[in-house]
């Protein structure tokens, strides 16, 4: 059974306008496929099928080829597109950063919460934290009221401590820079 040429309008039976719809898309983005590997083209293609299913092919991606058609200007060579280009990629890599930056600090602070938690577990502050003030009584707020205000205390020397800290590290480097 060999090729016969095939009228071109609509196929009237679905099912047979699925197959037809289906082998036609395969050998599309085979073709697609062969001009991209053979020329170093970029090649975007969007199907939608009879039933309304998108389909897509693209060359490096459908996202890439969408995105420089967005950005397309008359000259592709012209120097600002390569410089746009250049403060895109530094923009992007500036973006990767501070998200890197972002996810440290979190697995930071996740770290630090647990601390806190076995702190309070370790204080047996703990069961102040599952319940709410409203259905505490009297002995447990007088003894969180406690434990808050032996909290804010330790806090306070802590900072005061961190201040004399940052206070003498510019003192010394006041002095290296007038020794220097």
């Amino acid at each position: 059974m060999g090729r016969r040429k095939i009228e071109m309008k609509m196929v009237k039976d679905s099912n047979s306008r699925q197959v037809t719809f289906s082998k036609r898309r395969n050998g599309l983005f085979k073709k697609a496929n062969e001009l991209a590997t053979l020329c170093a083209a970029h090649i975007a293609i969007v199907v939608f099928s009879p039933g309304g299913k998108p389909f897509s092919f693209g060359h490096p991606s459908v996202d890439v080829v969408v995105q420089r058609l967005l950005n397309w200007e008359m000259d592709p060579k012209d120097e600002t597109n390569s410089q746009v280009d250049a403060e895109q990629e530094a923009k992007v890599e500036q973006l990767n950063e501070q998200l890197i930056d972002l996810v440290n600090q979190l697995e930071i602070e996740k770290k630090r919460g647990e601390m806190l938690d076995k702190a309070l577990k370790a204080k047996g502050l703990s069961k102040y934290c599952k319940k709410s003030i409203n259905d505490l009584g009297l002995d447990e707020l007088l003894h969180m009221k406690a434990s808050l205000e032996k909290l804010r205390e330790n806090l306070k020397s802590h900072i005061d401590d961190m201040e004399a800290s940052s206070s003498l590290l510019l003192l010394k480097g006041a002095t290296k820079e007038n020794d220097g």
